[in-house]
């Protein structure tokens, strides 16, 4: 790393890394304070839609990790970035909790299922057989499909919640469309992310736990990346992809003094 560009921004995964549902990893509010006192920008990113950042701030807090609403960023915010961009002013029909409708609503958008311009699927604890059947007629009366993530799995304190993924694959199978998703492991998520802090990506490390999301999409927008093996990839699974994180290590708490050197 020493032979390219400094690292002065920082990029991380939540859930994986930092976190365990509600409980710390170990070293992760070193890590952060690290970064706060370190003054480089840096945001923690994730492919969560259900929670606004004033929300994933409080419970972050609640696990003894003091992380500012702005520096976290939201497959949620990504996603309204993206259909800012793309059709000012628009409309959607939204499937998904606040953290989804809050970030559209900030961007101008209308909510509605007459004629909607998009159909949004997110993330939610009460997907409803109604909200899925109006989605799938309104994606066939012309409505462009986008989804906030691909992950169709997710995890409670009960097991295993199906997820985006899986919802967006029935409504794909029911309509022939399939949608166009924002959050990890495509890398738009990281270039708007790198674009809120006006950050380089040459200059830019992304810390995550999971090769098929984190690591890839890291690679793809042009930054160095970090595998840490306290979340979903386990070292033995390593070998089989055919890409490689910039650096390996057990945890987050084994970046704590990287970032100090750095700031």
């Amino acid at each position: 790393m020493s032979e390219q560009r400094p690292i002065e921004t920082w990029l991380t995964d939540m859930d994986g890394v930092l976190v365990h549902e509600e409980d710390p990893i170990p070293g992760a509010v070193e890590f952060v304070e690290a970064l706060k006192e370190s003054g480089c920008p840096f945001m923690v990113l994730t492919n969560n839609s259900v929670f606004t950042p004033r929300d994933l701030r409080a419970r972050l807090l609640a696990s003894g990790l003091d992380v500012p609403a702005d520096a976290i960023w939201t497959s949620a915010l990504a996603t309204a970035q993206f259909l800012l961009d793309q059709r000012p002013d628009g409309s959607a029909y939204v499937v998904g909790e606040a953290g989804l409708t809050t970030a559209l609503h900030d961007i101008g958008y209308v909510m509605t299922e007459r004629n909607p311009d998009y159909v949004v699927l997110g993330e939610t604890r009460t997907y409803s057989f109604e909200s899925i059947t109006r989605a799938i007629r309104l994606i066939e009366g012309g409505a462009r499909f986008i989804a906030t993530n691909p992950d169709v799995s997710g995890p409670s304190i009960h097991g295993t919640l199906p997820a985006t993924g899986s919802v967006a694959a029935l409504i794909s199978t029911a309509t022939g469309r399939q949608p166009y998703y924002i959050g990890k492991p495509n890398p738009l998520m990281m270039r708007s992310a790198l674009n809120q802090l006006e950050a380089h990506s040459e200059s830019t490390l992304m810390i995550g736990d999971r090769m098929d999301t984190d690591i890839i999409s890291g690679l793809e927008a042009g930054m160095r990346t970090i595998l840490v093996t306290t979340g979903s990839t386990r070292p033995d699974q390593i070998e089989q992809f055919p890409y490689r994180p910039t650096r390996i290590v057990d945890s987050i708490a084994d970046l704590v003094d990287m970032v100090r050197q750095a700031g």
